[in-house]
């Protein structure tokens, strides 16, 4: 990566795993954009930042919709003039089974994990390539690898969803290399707000079937992805690197 400032932006940068990225980032001397539609928590996040001496930008935005992404894109131009890394992070999850789940939430559920991605990632990397190349992270989920049916947001149509990112994530390495590196992070179970009457409710039964014995937190994900995006020299892309502590029987 370059010696002078460098930008980056976190979707669902607000609360859980994307402030913790935010935090990570800041920390290694990044500006941040943070992209949610949850504003008091932006704020905070944005405060946070500022304390750290860096800029933070926020953008109130629904990531599933497009013409959105281009307006971010266009708004981190004018402000930045560039963009090195874009950790495509905002999820929801969806617990409804294949006989209940509606047209309607399906769609949502793959829009806001999946279509995201692609809509970031399109109005971004005209922005990288302009500036020399960058690092795209991008979310998926251990169930993506599993099909787990455990946790609330491990039912069928998000694990899809995330297994899309990393369908999509082998392809667009391909595509964007060598100027732009992307891969994606299967997180486990992560003690973040989402995930909250999970963890609190099965917490030690959880933990007692993962080899190191807890939880994982945002931290924990942060770190991988700090790594990702600023570590020198660097031979990785196109993968899907699991963070779970290993879980088993699940």
């Amino acid at each position: 990566m370059r010696s002078e400032t460098r930008v980056a932006v976190v979707t669902g940068g607000a609360r859980g795993i994307g402030r913790g990225c935010v935090h990570a980032l800041a920390a290694r001397g990044f500006d941040i954009v943070i992209v949610d539609l949850l504003r008091p928590e932006m704020e905070r996040t944005r405060g946070e930042v500022e304390a750290m001496g860096r800029a933070a930008m926020i953008e109130e935005a629904d990531v599933a919709d497009h013409a959105r992404a281009r307006e971010i894109a266009a708004a981190v131009t004018a402000r930045f003039g560039r963009c090195d890394v874009l950790v495509n992070n905002a999820g929801r999850g969806n617990p409804t089974g294949i006989l209940e789940i509606s047209e309607e939430d399906f769609d949502r559920t793959i829009a806001v994990n999946l279509k995201s991605c692609f809509n970031y990632i399109q109005a971004f990397a005209p922005l990288m390539l302009a500036g020399g190349g960058g690092r795209i992270v991008s979310m998926s989920s251990l169930n993506a690898q599993t099909g787990g049916v455990t946790s609330a947001v491990s039912k069928f149509s998000y694990a899809a969803a995330k297994a899309g990112i990393i369908g999509m994530t082998r392809a667009l390495a391909k595509e964007l290399g060598p100027t732009i590196a992307i891969n994606a992070v299967c997180p486990g179970i992560i003690e973040t707000e989402i995930g909250n009457s999970l963890t609190r409710t099965r917490g030690p039964e959880l933990a007692g079937k993962i080899a190191l014995q807890r939880l994982g937190k945002p931290a924990d994900v942060a770190e991988l992805v700090a790594f990702l995006a600023t570590a020198e020299p660097f031979f990785i892309t196109g993968q899907a690197i699991t963070i779970d502590g290993f879980q088993w029987e699940i």
